[in-house]
Order: C-alpha cells, then structure tokens, then sequence
C-alpha cells in the first residue's frame, strides 16, 4: 500500500526538503497473532524482502499493532533487511524482536547519508524498544542574541530555533545558562527585556540600576553605542574574549586619566563580570574552537556517555547521558547511536572528539555534515591538550556511572520495600500517582503522574480537564480521571482506537490515590466497573490526624486496611516524593488554567478574529462590552477592521436580527 511522502513521517522531519527527498511504504503482509512467534516473523520479512530495491534507505518492524519495535538504516535495504531471516546469525536480542514482527515499513533516500539522519529522527519519535534510546526529557537551552530589534536582546532560548537572530550553545543545563546570562548583562549591558516591555517604558527600570542594562529604552545610550555593546558580546560569545577584555582594559585606563572615576568603576565591573565568565568556563580547551567532547564508560550492564560543549575555546558545561536498551549492542555502536541522536537537538560543531573508533565513522560524518551545511571532523585525541580534556570527560563518565549506579541501587532497594510494604508480588515497573485541583469546583484540573525504575517518566505525564464533575466533588472528578484514563480497557485491552503505544494501552502495577478512604473508594468503583480491579494495586495516601511536620501519614487498602510507617523511613520519603511531585503538576495545570481564563476575552469566541484584530478593538473602544453595543458603522470606523469583519461582528451579537 503506497503513501504520499508528505503525510509519512519523513515529511514531517526537521529537514523542510524531507517529503521531496523521501518515499515511504508499507509492506501489505501482516499476521495478526500477537503472541511471539519466530518463524511468522521471518515469514512477514521474507515477503516484505520480495518488493525492496538494492536502494539506501530506513525500515521499521512492527508489532501485529502496530508498535514500532525497531528502526534501522541500510545501504542497501534488500540485502540489509534479508539478513534478518539468517535466524542463526542474529544475536538473542535480535531474534525477540524478529519473533514479534508482522510487518515492516520502508522509507527509500537518496544517499545513506540520508539513511542514517532519518534512522535518527525516527527513533527519536518512536523511541522504539529494541534500538539504543538516548533518554533527555529536556531540550538544551541556549543563549540568543536576537536580531529582528533595532536594541537586540538577549535572552535564553529553548526549543526550535526560529527567530532571527544569533544563538550560542547548548548549555549542559539551565543553571549554567542562567549564571552566564548574568554574567552578559553585567559585561555588556544589553536588554534582557521583552519589546512590549521596551516600548512602553519613560524611565529607567531596576536593572539599570544595578548595572546591568544600558537603558536604550529611554535613550540612556544611543543606537551606535548600543551597537558597539552588542558587537562586544558577539566577539566574547564567538571566542575572542582576550580582545574584548583588552579593549575594556584600555577603556578604563582612560577614564582614570581623565579623572571620570565613575566610568573606570563601571568598567572595572565589567572586566570582573568578563573574569567570572572565564573563570567558570575553565578547562583545557586552548586553540579548540567550537568542538563537542564524548566519551563512554560501561560497568555492570549500563553505560554514561559524557558529554562536554566547548564553544569558542570555553567549556559551556558539560551533561551525562544514559542511554537504554543497550544490551548486546557493542559499546562504539551505542556511542555512535547517541551522537546521532543528539545531535537531532543541536547543530554539530565543526570538531566532535570521541575517545573510541566510531563503526562507520565517514559515513556518520558526512552524515553530520549535511546536517550542519559544512564539515564536520570526528577524530580520537592521542596527545597534548586533546588528549587531556578526553582524559577528563572519561573520568567524568566513569564518576557519573557510579552515580548512577549508586542511585539505581538504592531505587531498586526502595522498590524492594514499597512491594513488601504494599504486599505487591514484585515490585512496580510503572507506578501511577493521581490527584485533582480546583477552587470551589472551579477550573478543575485533574493530573496523573509516572514513575519507572529509574525515576519518574514526565513524558508519560498527563493533565485531564474536568468537564462533567462541575460541582465541589472531589470523589465524582477522581471517578472521571479514572475512567477517562484506563476506558480503553472496558472492551479489553489493546483497543484499536487506543494510541498506539501510549500510556493509554498500558496497565500500572501500582495507583497511588492523594486521598483518603473516599477517594480510594470512587476509584475501586470505577476500575470494577472497567473489569481491571483485580489487575492493578490500587493505595490511598493520607494525612493522618498527628501529620504535620512528622510526616505521619495513613495509607488505605482497598480492602479496609490502614498502615503507618515509621516517620524517618526513606520508604515514606520517597512515597511522599510521589505524592509531592502529583501535588506539583496538578498545582502547576491548575494555576495555568486560571490565568488563562483570567486573560480570556468575551471577543475570543467570535470566529475569525485574531489577537491583532481583538487588540485594535480593544484600542478603538476601550472594553469588550463598547465593542459589543457598537453599532456596525462604528465597527467598520476602527482601524484594521474591513467591513466584511465588522458585519461578522455585528451579527455575531445581534444574531436575532
């Protein structure tokens, strides 16, 4: 069955050329078994192999849903993907995910190049189970130097880069983009502002006060000399940070001279911010340019990849990286698949170190290369200052390993108890944590959060807006979060309609309820009614009558039982970790729900108009409410406003007549 390029994932990658550039398949064999079952396996391989062309490309195994289990790259997608039926020569993993395919989809490219850049989206996307998963639940941030103002501002930029202007990164983190943004606007004392903030200004704010912003609002300092700072900080943000220092150093000395002592303090100032930055950023990066630093350390079945950005010969901080599914996959292999996917959130610098061989390493770089619209060098440092820094970023992976470990054996011993202590056959893979928000009933917001072995998952996270229980009934809402969440199994599980591999179509081990005996009870109702009440562990958490400070809090068993436990335990610590991070989303849902129906105008619900229009509205007659009682000639009198527009507003209040 063919498919339009356009609507396939490849055309909705990051490259806007992607639907030109790719064509994609599926192949029309499928076994609807879901059982594991290898020989139906190869037999939906060996049909899919009949159609494939010699031609690079990426292919996807699927499960008899659906569920991507696995994406990969060829040269040659026919040799490549046939080799898959040599049962004999797969390792173990591979031959569990071979057992659990019924069919595969084939997206053709141009180059293996191509291949391997789309092999990167996709399982970015799918996060399939039998690929290596670079694990990040945030994107990096960045500084952004914007250019689309005639005062350019400077600010912290996280997500897609689309405005204009000039962007410095990525940070290993927002504290260390925080603590340089500071530093900036100590050094050259740029706005930090928005531009409705900027043009509404007739004094100075407090950041001119304390010597961080230069006040081009209000004409403290002109466009040309506003322009010099911003060509300050361009030098400093692209590595030359010893001319701008030497130049602030000859700035100063001449206002000594000239006795303007005011002047020489504030540069003084200025120097002192630019040391702090250098001095924060040191490391062993002199004459390395904009370069990215990875090494790998492996112990006990789990892997760190250490991560250090170098951009201009200064460190901008440095991130561990844990990736999944590495089982059986060679530790170059997992290096390898984790540069790729990073580098699916940051553009390549012109130099990535790595302190092993990489499999395929030319192809990875012109892979890189295209990506980042010039070359891109991989090599392995052997000596000098190279080769120190790649000695660091291997400590740092081994400490952050460690950690790691550490961590994870302290959640296992926790997951341990939390099972004998709930009285759970073994203990829970996914926990699911559940409570609402509301005022008087109003603007509820109910929130279901998720925890794994290794912490909690807030991609899994999920808000539910309160729309049938509207009265001040804590156990009606709890009733409809519940049946909103797990109604995909009241027919069963693995309804058709459900999202394919969501959360939707997963059970929990365990429910943890922020409530008492009543809530507890509406939830057991609804679970029963859905047919899933003996599949799930279900718990009420509760403040108990002596809470307070002593964390006494009660839990509730669906069978009746109350059970303490004693107030310095860490297993009640890391309980009420649960309960306090549900208690924060749903907050956090619920605080963003009332602001926005505090922003909300009555001119929202008429079609058709934008914020542009409802602001010259708004402009010309002062309230929502003149609008409403203006006769359609003086709609048709504000500006902006054609006279098709004011008549749909005109008839959208005087509908009667």
């Amino acid at each position: 069955m063919a498919r339009n390029p356009a609507d396939s994932p490849a055309g909705t990658s990051h490259d806007p050329r992607g639907a030109e550039r790719f064509n994609e398949e599926r192949a029309a064999y499928t076994v609807s078994s879901a059982q594991p079952d290898l020989e139906a396996g190869v037999q939906a391989i060996r049909e899919t192999v009949k159609v494939l062309k010699p031609s690079p490309g990426v292919y996807r195994m699927l499960d008899a849903r659906g569920d991507v289990l696995y994406v990969g790259k060829a040269r040659s997608l026919k040799a490549r993907v046939a080799n898959y039926t040599q049962i004999a020569q797969l390792s173990g993993r591979l031959q569990r995910m071979v057992s659990q395919t019924r069919s595969m989809e084939i997206i053709t490219t141009n180059s293996e190049a191509e291949a391997l850049l789309l092999e990167a989206q996709l399982i970015k996307r799918f996060r399939p189970p039998f690929n290596v998963l670079l694990r990040d639940d945030k994107s990096f941030p960045f500084i952004l130097l914007r250019a689309d103002h005639a005062y350019p501002r400077i600010q912290k930029h996280r997500g897609a880069r689309r405005a204009k202007g000039n962007y410095y990164g990525p940070f290993a983190s927002a504290g260390s983009v925080n603590t340089t943004l500071n530093a900036l606007q100590k050094l050259f004392l740029l706005r930090s502002c928005t531009d409705s903030f900027f043009n509404n200004r007739d004094r100075p704010c407090l950041l001119y006060q304390i010597k961080r912003c230069s006040a081009p609002c209000v004409g403290r300092i002109d466009e040309p000399g506003y322009d010099a700072l911003v060509r300050q900080a361009k030098d400093f943000l692209s590595g030359k940070s010893g001319a701008v220092q030497a130049d602030l150093e000859r700035q100063m000395a001449e206002a000594a001279q000239n006795l303007d002592f005011e002047t020489a303090a504030m540069l003084r100032d200025r120097l002192r911010a630019a040391t702090f930055i250098q001095g924060s950023q040191a490391i062993n990066a002199q004459g390395l340019g904009d370069a990215d630093v990875f090494a790998l350390a492996a112990k006990n079945g789990q892997m760190s990849v250490q991560s250090f950005f170098i951009r201009g010969g200064q460190n901008w901080g440095h991130r561990a990286l844990f990736p999944r599914h590495t089982n059986e996959v060679a530790e170059a292999q997992v290096l390898a698949d984790v540069m790729l996917q990073f580098y699916e959130e940051v553009p390549p610098p012109p130099t990535v170190l790595v302190d092993r061989d990489l499999p395929e390493c030319e192809l990875i770089e012109a892979a890189l290369s295209e990506l980042a619209g010039r070359k891109v060098r991989i090599s392995v440092p052997e000596r000098g200052d190279r080769r120190k820094l790649m000695a660091q970023a291997q400590r740092n992976a081994v400490e952050a390993l460690e950690r790691r470990l550490a961590e994870t054996g302290t959640k296992a011993r926790l997951n341990r108890e939390l099972a004998e202590f709930l009285e759970l056959d073994a203990p829970p893979q996914r926990i699911e944590v559940y409570d609402n928000s509301h005022i008087q009933g109003t603007k509820a917001v109910g929130a279901m959060v998720v925890a794994g072995p290794d912490g909690f998952e807030k991609g899994q996270y999920r808000k539910f807006n309160i729309r049938e229980a509207q009265t001040n009934d804590d156990f009606a809402m709890m009733r409809e979060v519940m049946a909103r969440r797990f109604r995909n199994f009241a027919e069963g599980e693995g309804n058709p309609e459900a999202k394919s591999g969501g959360h939707e179509t997963i059970l929990p081990d365990l429910i943890l309820i922020d409530g008492g005996k009543g809530q507890l009870s509406s939830v057991m109702r609804v679970l029963e009614e859905i047919g899933i009440a003996d599949e799930v562990a279900v718990i009420g958490i509760a403040k108990g009558p002596h809470h307070g400070r002593e964390g006494r809090e009660v839990f509730h068993f669906s069978d009746g039982r109350e059970k303490l436990l004693p107030v310095n335990s860490p297993l009640l610590f890391h309980l009420q970790n649960l309960r306090d991070e549900v208690h924060r989303y749903v907050i956090g849902a619920h605080r963003a729900k009332r602001s926005k129906a505090i922003t909300a105008s009555p001119l929202d619900e008429i079609p058709g108009i934008g914020p542009a229009r409802k602001r010259a509205l708004l402009l010309h007659f002062g309230t929502a409410s003149k609008v409403r009682a203006a006769a359609l000639e003086d709609l048709q009198r504000a500006p902006g406003v054609s006279a098709a527009v004011a008549r749909q507003i005109y008839d959208f209040y005087h509908s009667s007549g």
